[in-house]
C-alpha cells in the first residue's frame, strides 16, 4: 500500500494555489514548482535571472530537506525559463547546488510564469 504525505515548510513560500509544496509517496518526493520568492516576505526577488535561480534553488531544497533528503536524491528537474536567452546563467547557478550524478532534467522557455517571475523549477526526488 503507498503511503501519501503532504511536505510543507517554512523555509520555503507557502503555497499560491491550491497544490502542496510537496507530496512524499513512498521514498518518491514530488515537488512543486518553486518560484524565486523570499519565503520570509513572501515578495519575489530581485529581476536578475541569477538571483531568481539561486532562490528558485534555495526554496526547492528547502522542501527537499523538509522531507530529511538531500539535493544528490533528485533525479529529475524541470527548468521553466522566461527567455531562453537566460539559459546560460539559469546553469551557471543551477551547478552550484548540482555538482555530480547530475539529475535528469529539461529546460524549456514558456510563455508567462506566476508573478512574471524568471524562471521556476520543479523536481522528483527519490530516497537513496
Amino acid at each position: 500500500m503507498n503511503s501519501k504525505q503532504v511536505v510543507s515548510t517554512t523555509k520555503a513560500p507557502a503555497a499560491i494555489g491550491p497544490y502542496s509544496q510537496g507530496v512524499k509517496v513512498d521514498d518518491f518526493l514530488f515537488i512543486s514548482g518553486q518560484l524565486p520568492i523570499d519565503p520570509a516576505t513572501g515578495a519575489l526577488v530581485q529581476n536578475d535571472i541569477s538571483i531568481q535561480t539561486r532562490r528558485a534553488l534555495d526554496n526547492l531544497k528547502a522542501v527537499v530537506e523538509a522531507c530529511d533528503l538531500h539535493m544528490p536524491d533528485i533525479v529529475k528537474v524541470t527548468v521553466y525559463l522566461m527567455d531562453m536567452d537566460d539559459f546560460n546563467s539559469m546553469n551557471e547557478v543551477y551547478k552550484e547546488f548540482f555538482t555530480i550524478d547530475y539529475p535528469a532534467r529539461i529546460a524549456v522557455q514558456v510563455a508567462r510564469l506566476p508573478k512574471n517571475a524568471l524562471v521556476e523549477i520543479d523536481a522528483i526526488a527519490v530516497k537513496q
